[in-house]
């Protein structure tokens, strides 16, 4: 079974949810304490053995770009005023040069289309996929977690949560064969369905690991859900020829794209550093006094 090495960050999104935030800023850049959502998917990922790490990107993410190379002049200033600290701050989780690729999702045609678009990069090999609106707080990063599985399974390993029934439309939902409590495999997998029909309440959040076959139908460019090309359905017909199962993995996820999600995102992250619990917790007992 071949190691996972390389990711994907489909990027290319307009973050109209935030606007008027994110009318000149890309909304992967939006912060989390003191870090770019983005940087916190990338460090994810290498800290789960990603080597390669590819962002397919739109127009206007030049500042997204720009977070992962050198600033000569910010560092060369930093280093003038003697702040070491600082320096490594903003360098020492940096990809090395030829890690990071871009690529462009010219139309936003979907997340199985902006997959699709890294498909000469990935090859043909497993490959994660991390979306940066996902922010998952856990002692173990949740993209390890689903590596660990992967070499004990193959196939395809997703990330998932168990959700209300009604809010079962808004997610890819898994249709369980077996499933043990922690892991879950599956005979198929359907993208928003109907409360009433849904064949459970396991939905998949912002975490794959995916067989390169997926690109074999995600090359037909077939339309499903709100009209774009869904990755779900690329997935699910590869069920069958290859393994596809569900993590419940260990950690909290927040949804970002959402600003109540992204607030409490705010919140957690810096209740989980040792630098700021205190302060922060003040600051938040003195709003439900």
């Amino acid at each position: 079974m071949r190691r996972v090495r390389k990711a994907v960050f489909p990027v290319g999104g307009m973050g109209t949810r935030f606007l008027p935030a994110t009318k000149a800023m890309p909304k992967e850049m939006l912060p989390v304490v003191d870090k770019p959502l983005i940087q916190y998917a990338v460090e994810e990922a290498a800290a789960a053995g990603i080597e390669h790490f590819i962002f397919v990107t739109g127009r206007g993410k030049t500042a997204l770009e720009d977070h992962f190379d050198h600033a000569p002049d910010l560092e060369r200033t930093l280093s003038e005023r003697g702040k070491f600290k600082e320096i490594e701050m903003v360098t020492s989780w940096m990809p090395k040069s030829g890690q990071v690729s871009y690529t462009r999702q010219t139309e936003p045609l979907g997340l199985g289309h902006a997959v699709w678009c890294a498909r000469d990069l990935v090859e043909n090999e497993p490959f994660a996929v991390i979306l940066p609106d996902d922010l998952i707080l856990s002692k173990t990063p949740c993209l390890r977690q689903m590596v660990d599985l992967h070499t004990e399974v193959g196939g395809n390993v997703v990330a998932v949560i168990d959700v209300p029934r009604e809010h079962v439309k808004r997610y890819g939902i898994l249709d369980v064969e077996h499933d043990n409590g922690r892991i879950a495999r599956a005979k198929g997998l359907i993208e928003k369905p109907d409360p009433e029909t849904a064949p459970s309440t396991l939905s998949i959040t912002g975490r794959y690991i995916l067989h390169p076959r997926v690109f074999e139908f995600l090359d037909k460019q077939q339309k499903g859900a709100g009209n774009e090309i869904q990755l779900t359905d690329a997935i699910a017909q590869t069920i069958g020829g290859v393994p596809f199962h569900g993590l419940r993995f260990e950690g909290t996820r927040y949804d970002c794209g959402d600003k109540v999600g992204w607030l409490s995102a705010n919140i957690a992250f810096a209740l989980a550093r040792e630098d700021m619990h205190d302060q922060v917790a003040e600051v938040v007992q003195s709003f439900v006094k």
